[in-house]
């Protein structure tokens, strides 16, 4: 065995307890060292480079975790997908582990990151603030969880409605829970961890799936202890195989009166601004929604009551079709000396299809002009496919605009006024 093999390696690790597996880790990982199966997050030792790029967007703490191990030992991703908790730190030497386990890996198409072919053309995750607005609200986070002093909370189901018409396919619901007397405060951008009934095919647990709150700080219903999620249906995977999603299902079949067991709050980043003349451009897609008609609400609120000092909304909003755009009823009723709303399409039969990188350019005169001011914030928030077209259009407007992209982009980030929500 040559001194590679006998040197101590501080392995990084991700925590399966606590991981709400919101991919945020290999959305931001710059050199594809971590990766994902159906149940757990991974990183690959002999990819990971140590740059820490991952560590402060992670919304539980999950990916701050390391071990002291003999480089030949380290742990390999088949051990490591097998995991319900961290191993404790042993006492040197671990025995070495074989190459054929060292090697093994997801099959291909498990992880949903970019390739490291892909991230060296552009990798939008790059100029993704991981840093509130300067004037946001404090946000509390992690406060359920099996780390917590409480391992999750229960929430009563007092609202379960359909927002979108009636499709097999588009099945979205606006659902509120209310937590009683139980504390539990959020801002919007904040998610909450939904932890469904029942075992996996492994007899294990199932793992919690993450949910965007789609509520403002004061509840659904103002001054009640409450949050609304928007949640879609799933009935296939993004390969277009029929599954049925564990959580979804389970949340969208809810009556009035059922109990959910929650854990969170999570995120201290995608956070809106409190500043009342900050400007808000929204970009998003499907259930990508929710936290934007959080901040919406939220501002017209403070509208209501006076509380609000000029600061625009601009929303870029997109579905395959009108039926599937979750809240189309409400948005037609927002002022639009409030919030300037553009709505794509990518699928109306006879129609072209519209994304909504392509409104963003068709309106870069107008964006252009929100994004020279400095109180102007970005969110985009949906599927990953749509994150790296988004990022493109915004260079594009930056550009026509008359600024430089890198030295805008970097300002963004370091102040956090772009921030990017994807899974």
């Amino acid at each position: 065995m040559d001194m590679a093999d006998t040197a101590i390696l501080h392995q990084h690790l991700i925590d399966p307890e606590i991981c709400i597996r919101c991919n945020t880790c290999e959305a931001t990982c710059p050199v594809g060292a971590v990766t994902h199966d159906s149940r757990n997050y991974v990183v690959d030792a002999d990819k990971c480079n140590f740059c820490m790029a991952c560590v402060p967007p992670c919304p539980t703490g999950a990916i701050d975790n390391w071990r002291d191990v003999p480089h030949a030992a380290a742990y390999p991703l088949a051990e490591q997908l097998q995991w319900d908790e961290l191993p404790a730190q042993g006492d040197l030497p671990r025995a070495p582990v074989p190459d054929d386990q060292r090697a093994a890996a997801p099959q291909p198409g498990a992880a949903s990151g970019s390739t490291g072919a892909e991230q060296t053309e552009f990798r939008a995750a790059q100029y993704g603030a991981v840093v509130p607005p300067w004037s946001a609200a404090h946000a509390y986070t992690n406060l359920y969880g099996p780390k917590a002093a409480r391992k999750s909370v229960t929430a009563t189901v007092s609202g379960n409605v359909r927002v979108t018409e009636v499709g097999r396919e588009y099945d979205t619901h606006h659902i509120v829970l209310d937590f009683g007397a139980m504390p539990f405060p959020v801002l919007e951008g904040q998610s909450i961890g939904i932890v469904p009934p029942g075992l996996d095919e492994a007899g294990r647990p199932h793992t919690p799936r993450q949910y965007s709150v789609a509520s403002p700080r004061n509840g659904e219903r103002p001054g009640y202890n409450n949050l609304s999620l928007t949640v879609k249906r799933v009935l296939q995977d993004h390969q277009g195989r029929p599954v049925r999603g564990v959580a979804s299902n389970y949340l969208c079949d809810l009556g009035v009166g059922d109990k959910v067991e929650v854990i969170g709050p999570f995120g201290s980043s995608f956070l809106m601004p409190n500043h009342p003349r900050s400007n808000i451009v929204m970009i998003c897609t499907g259930t990508g929604s929710a936290p934007m008609r959080a901040m919406t609400e939220w501002r017209r609120r403070l509208r209501r009551s006076g509380r609000f000092d000029g600061g625009r909304l601009m929303l870029f909003f997109g579905a395959r079709t009108q039926a599937e755009l979750p809240y189309f009823g409400p948005l037609q009723n927002l002022p639009r000396d409030f919030i300037d709303i553009h709505l794509a399409f990518s699928r109306t039969p006879g129609q072209p299809r519209r994304y909504v990188q392509d409104l963003m350019r068709e309106r870069a005169a107008d964006l252009g002009e929100l994004l020279r001011d400095d109180n102007t914030h970005i969110y985009v928030c949906g599927l990953k496919a749509m994150e790296e077209g988004v990022v493109l259009a915004l260079r594009d407007v930056v550009a026509q605009a008359g600024m430089s992209w890198q030295s805008t982009a970097a300002a963004w980030k370091e102040q956090g006024r772009l921030h990017l929500e994807t899974y």
